[in-house]
């Protein structure tokens, strides 16, 4: 197989998290429960794969949202390092850092960003060594990069990048772009189909797939297919990586016009896109274990919390609690109220952040917009 550039550097762990607090408030909004299937939201119930032992808890939100940082930029992805947060803002190509009175200063720009509808600077991924990981859109494809950071807190400065995989396909849409560090110390990475639909069900090519690999972009040799970086395949564009504690590993994905999907990943499994869409019950593909029609989800950013998956809606506007205990069910939270969300992730302290985008060019932004906002969590 004939696979995009590598370079070698140091292995790395998982990330590190910080502690941050934030300040003014917005008014909060009940939960809309969805405990069954519906026209619009439908459980798998079929080839979906078996769920692991997962403690019986979950967590949902409680009190009044706040705002911790405000007049963002097509923000895309926020991660922490040591004590501080950086976000990545996709049209900018700038990384910021979070004080913790909420104001924000660019830590440096990637270079040669190429911002175009979806594409531009995406993901973001920490290590073990408080290295930055970016996953951005260059003229020649989507690319992950390496940066050290150097500086204190307050003037934070990124450093040269590495490249550790580049000419990932590419397109004004469908580019994918969530990256994170798994249980197992290695980086996944969500690739689209970049509107090349055949491309997802085709090995050679990395459209349409998540990808595994070493944090110097090298095929691990526990990946599912000999030589290759793809960890999965059939997604046309999937957006949002979380795992359980018992490593249960999940996706969320745009679907076209029909269904959007929560997938369980598991290693070599084929996930059905062009050829199907949604729970299909067709052999030799794997459902999702809930689906949701477009113009309520758009699910991108994704992260787990005490046994509750928490997932940011784009088009839905909605912040939607997913049990692992029973992943066909859900609870929606915040329903129009905050307009789109593309990211959400837990601080230090345990309070859940989630990350508007209604400056990216589809959304109808207020006057503190984009934000990240903070709510407290209690046990459900």
């Amino acid at each position: 197989m004939s696979y995009p550039r590598t370079s070698s550097m140091w292995a790395a762990g998982l990330g590190a998290s910080i502690l941050l607090t934030s300040c003014t408030t917005a008014p909060p909004a009940p939960p809309v429960t969805s405990s069954t299937p519906s026209s619009s939201s439908t459980a798998a119930t079929s080839t979906a794969p078996s769920l692991l032992n997962e403690p019986a808890e979950g967590v949902a939100p409680t009190g009044t949202p706040r705002n911790v940082a405000t007049s963002l930029n097509a923000p895309w992805s926020v991660v922490f390092r040591n004590d501080t947060a950086l976000v990545s803002e996709r049209d900018s190509a700038r990384i910021l850092e979070l004080a913790e009175d909420g104001t924000t200063r660019a830590i440096g720009t990637v270079p040669d960003v190429g911002s175009s509808g979806e594409g531009g600077l995406l993901g973001l991924a920490v290590d073990g060594q408080g290295r930055l990981y970016a996953y951005s859109t260059a003229a020649d494809g989507n690319r992950i990069q390496r940066f050290d950071v150097t500086g204190a807190p307050g003037s934070l400065a990124l450093g040269e990048a590495t490249t550790i995989i580049d000419k990932i396909p590419s397109a004004s849409y469908h580019d994918g772009g969530r990256i994170a560090f798994g249980p197992d110390g290695l980086l996944y990475a969500t690739v689209g189909d970049a509107g090349q639909t055949g491309s997802a069900q085709d090995l050679e090519s990395l459209g349409g797939k998540i990808l595994r690999m070493t944090a110097e972009g090298e095929i691990p040799n526990d990946n599912p297919f000999p030589g290759s970086l793809v960890y999965s395949y059939g997604h046309r564009n999937p957006q949002g990586l979380a795992w359980a504690k018992d490593g249960t590993m999940y996706a969320t994905e745009f679907g076209q016009e029909t269904w959007d999907e929560l997938n369980i990943i598991t290693p070599g499994t084929n996930y059905g896109w062009p050829n199907v869409e949604g729970i299909a019950d067709t052999a030799g593909f794997t459902d999702p274990v809930q689906q949701w029609a477009p113009g309520e989800a758009s699910p991108s950013g994704m992260t787990h919390v005490d046994g509750t998956l928490f997932i940011a809606n784009l088009r839905g506007q909605v912040l939607r609690a997913v049990p692992v205990t029973d992943p066909t069910t859900s609870v929606d939270y915040f329903n129009g109220e905050f307009g789109r969300i593309r990211d959400v992730t837990i601080s230090p302290e345990g309070s859940l952040w989630f990350l508007t985008n209604n400056t990216d060019g589809r959304g109808a932004p207020g006057p503190q917009d984009d934000r990240i906002l903070g709510i407290d969590l209690k046990q459900g």
